[in-house]
């Protein structure tokens, strides 16, 4: 390795490591609502979730005959799971976007590491939508050429 190239590396990993640390610190002072929702996605993706989701299925089901399949009784859980399911939108979205970010942070880091790494695909995720297209075409294009080396590589064997 050059040892003009060691110097920026090693700057570059230390502030990558700052970045981290600073993430860090942030996430651990989040709000109610996020401690909340990792809490609630851990609980509500469990088996047993599922399992008590089932059992007041049965328990509604069961009940039917009792209250003579009547309006009240199926508006009971119609309500229930409508409110259920709006519920669960946000909590979903919000474990979706924490998902995200992290996986975003990982990809960054390995940006960071990898000294041949171009660090301009860094934060791409808060690209436009044409922009992302320009970048999309781009790799595209360099993909096919691989693919064309490929095939005349193989074709000199």
């Amino acid at each position: 390795m050059s040892s003009t190239l060691q110097p920026a590396r090693a700057h570059r990993r230390s502030r990558a490591r700052s970045i981290i640390a600073e993430a860090a610190a942030e996430q651990t002072s989040h709000s109610t609502f996020a401690r909340f929702s990792n809490r609630a996605s851990i609980l509500l993706g469990s088996k047993w979730a599922f399992i008590g989701a089932i059992a007041v299925v049965l328990v509604w089901g069961a009940t039917g005959p009792i209250f003579h399949y009547s309006d009240t009784w199926q508006l009971v859980i119609n309500t229930g799971t409508t409110i259920v399911t709006f519920l669960m939108v946000f909590l979903i979205q919000n474990t979706q976007n924490r998902d995200a970010q992290a996986m975003n942070l990982k990809l960054n880091e390995l940006i960071l590491s990898i000294g041949a790494a171009s660090n301009r695909m860094m934060a791409i995720e808060s690209l436009s939508d044409e922009e992302l297209s320009v970048l999309h075409d781009r790799y595209e294009k360099i993909r096919a050429e691989c693919v064309k080396r490929g095939k005349d590589d193989r074709q000199k064997q």
